[in-house]
């Protein structure tokens, strides 16, 4: 199937085929007939099946077939994305500008951490398309300054993010504040539990769709775990990971913004070029470690998962879980960040022997067995207490004590990380 195939307007089908685009993915083939045919949608797809083209393409093309309507400077959207960060936000309005080449798109970015001149400057005059963090919208309209009256399309964008991150209520008084007539597309990992009831809420006779996990997951990364015996021990482990030479950018995921800044300081003072990215930076130190990553400069990103979001560099060639993901869906979202743009990545899981069912967890969500590795020198003393399964096409042999499977040179001129890093602070 063709995107030609989808009701897509003939100069969008020209932007598609000019960015390479050539077939649509299956959350894009499901989504955008429904949406062009007024639907409101909710749909379940995970990080990287496209869903920002599912609902950008087809929001366009409602800019493309209607003429904006004159209102006065301070007339509001027709287009309303929410999104929980910045940097998603941020991703969002890029994508739009990208498919939207050719048309005079009015856009506002609308994020918490970034000056409010910028922004109230967008606001001053008529826009097409707002994208917002939940919580910036909500302090424009409570201030006066944003009129959703003559909105159209509501994109609620991983809600479930949203939702875990506290942004119920600012959700419930945004959705208060627009026409009740209008679309509404609501996107998650899932569709259970809050994110159904919120979904009850704000949508009217709602198609579903749900797009298997398999689908959105990248098959070019190798998974692999490595168990520690505590803390110094996953500190030399990481040591070792990062002075193999032939790693890349490495992203490293932290359980808290203090461990964020912790590890990343020890790092720096191992000799590496590393920064932090956590939720209580301001916007312009945020950028700027973006693009020192960008830009080569940086090896070594430590995030945590909220800051990760949307964060698309296609030399990071390793991702490695420093803490362990309290949930399944935090891995596959965290492992998504390597093997981009059709490159190969790998993934390492460093885990506490405590922390079992949390492999276990994963394997039972991704349906995919994690490679249980060790680095010559560095093996743990305890061994893991079960034997994992045989990964499909594998030699038969158990993963546990399996080594690393290129070199004993890891050991070898590796100094343990500073001890000054304490986790969990």
């Amino acid at each position: 199937m063709s995107f030609s195939t989808l009701g897509l307007h003939a100069s969008l089908l020209d932007t598609l085929a000019a960015l390479g685009y050539s077939e649509p993915t299956a959350v894009q083939r499901a989504a955008i007939p429904a949406m062009l045919a007024g639907s409101d949608l909710l749909v379940s797809s995970q990080t990287g099946s496209g869903k920002t083209a599912a609902f950008a393409l087809p929001a366009l093309q409602r800019l493309l077939a209607t003429t904006t309507a004159q209102g006065s400077r301070r007339a509001g959207p027709r287009i309303l994305v929410l999104a929980p960060t910045r940097e998603l936000a941020l991703q969002v309005q890029k994508a739009v500008h990208g498919y939207g080449v050719g048309q005079r798109l009015r856009t506002a970015c609308l994020v918490g951490g970034m000056p409010y001149g910028l922004q109230l400057k967008q606001l001053s005059r008529p826009v097409d398309i707002v994208i917002a963090t939940p919580g910036r919208l909500k302090d424009h309209l409570d201030r006066g300054r944003l009129d959703l009256a003559r909105l159209e399309v509501l994109v609620l964008d991983e809600a479930d993010r949203m939702l875990d991150m506290g942004f119920v209520e600012d959700i419930d008084a945004i959705v208060a504040c627009t026409p009740a007539e209008r679309q509404t597309l609501l996107f998650s990992a899932t569709l259970d539990g809050v994110v159904g009831r919120l979904a009850q809420r704000v949508t009217r006779a709602a198609q579903r769709i749900d797009i298997a996990a398999s689908t959105a997951r990248v098959p070019r990364i190798d998974e692999r775990a490595l168990f520690a015996d505590d803390l110094p021990h996953k500190t030399r482990l990481l040591d070792a990971l990062l002075r193999d030479t032939d790693i890349g950018q490495v992203l490293v995921f932290t359980a808290t913004k203090r461990s964020a800044e912790e590890l990343s300081g020890a790092l720096c003072e191992q000799g590496f070029s590393a920064g932090a990215l956590h939720g209580d930076m301001r916007q312009r130190e945020r950028n700027f470690t973006l693009q020192r990553l960008r830009d080569g400069r940086m090896r070594v990103l430590v995030a945590t998962d909220v800051a990760a979001r949307g964060i698309d560099v296609p030399g990071i060639s390793h991702v490695i879980n420093f803490d362990a993901p309290r949930q399944a869906e935090d891995y596959v979202h965290r492992i998504g960040r390597t093997g981009r743009a059709g490159r190969t990545g790998i993934a390492v899981t460093l885990l506490a022997h405590r922390e079992k069912h949390l492999m276990r967890s994963i394997e039972r969500y991704t349906g995919n067995a994690l490679r249980v590795a060790v680095i010559p020198g560095l093996e743990p003393t305890a061994r893991p207490e079960w034997t994992p399964r045989p990964r499909p096409g594998g030699n038969g042999r158990n993963g546990g004590g399996r080594s690393w499977g290129r070199r004993a040179e890891w050991k070898s001129g590796a100094r343990p990380a500073s001890n000054r890093y304490r986790a969990g602070g």
